[in-house]
C-alpha cells in the first residue's frame, strides 16, 4: 500500500474514533445509584472562578467535545499528509512520526484509564500512520 492510502487510512479511523468518543461520552449515565450521585452532582454542584460560575460536569463535556475536536483536527491532518505525500512533501514523514508517537502514548493511556475499544483505534492509527511513514522512506531512498 503507498503512504498516502495509508495516511487516508488513519483519517477515517481517527474520524470513527471522534464519532465514538463524541458519543460515548454524551451518552454515558452511570448504572449504579453511587455512579448517578457522582453523575448528578457533578452536573448539579456550581462554583465559583473569578467572575464565572462553573459545575465539574460543565468541564468534562467542554474537554470532551475539546478531545472530539483534536481527534477530528488528526483526521483532517491525516488526510493532508496524504495530500502531502502525493505532492513530494518529505515533511510529510516527520510528522507522521509525530502522529505515530501520539498515537502510541493513546494506546497506552487508553489501556491504562479507559477501555481496549480506544486502545485499539489508537493502535490502528498508530500502525497507519507507521506504515505510511515506513513507505515514504521506501520512495524515496
Amino acid at each position: 500500500m503507498r503512504a498516502a492510502a495509508w495516511f487516508r487510512a488513519a483519517a477515517v479511523v481517527l474520524l470513527l474514533f471522534a464519532v465514538g468518543h463524541t458519543y460515548g461520552f454524551l451518552a454515558f449515565r452511570p448504572d449504579t445509584a453511587e455512579g448517578r450521585a457522582v453523575w448528578e452532582a457533578m452536573n448539579s454542584v456550581r462554583f465559583s472562578a473569578g467572575s464565572s460560575t462553573f459545575s465539574y460536569g460543565g468541564f468534562y463535556k467542554g474537554f470532551g467535545l475539546f478531545i472530539s475536536s483534536l481527534y477530528l483536527f488528526g483526521a483532517w491532518l491525516a488526510w493532508t499528509l496524504g495530500s502531502m505525500v502525493r505532492a513530494g512533501e518529505m515533511a510529510a514523514r516527520r510528522i507522521a512520526w509525530g502522529m505515530f508517537v501520539l498515537q502510541c502514548f493513546g494506546t497506552v493511556l487508553s489501556l491504562q484509564f479507559f477501555s481496549v475499544g480506544p486502545a485499539v483505534l489508537s493502535a490502528l492509527a498508530a500502525l497507519c500512520f507507521m506504515m505510511g511513514a515506513v513507505s515514504m522512506q521506501r520512495s524515496a531512498g
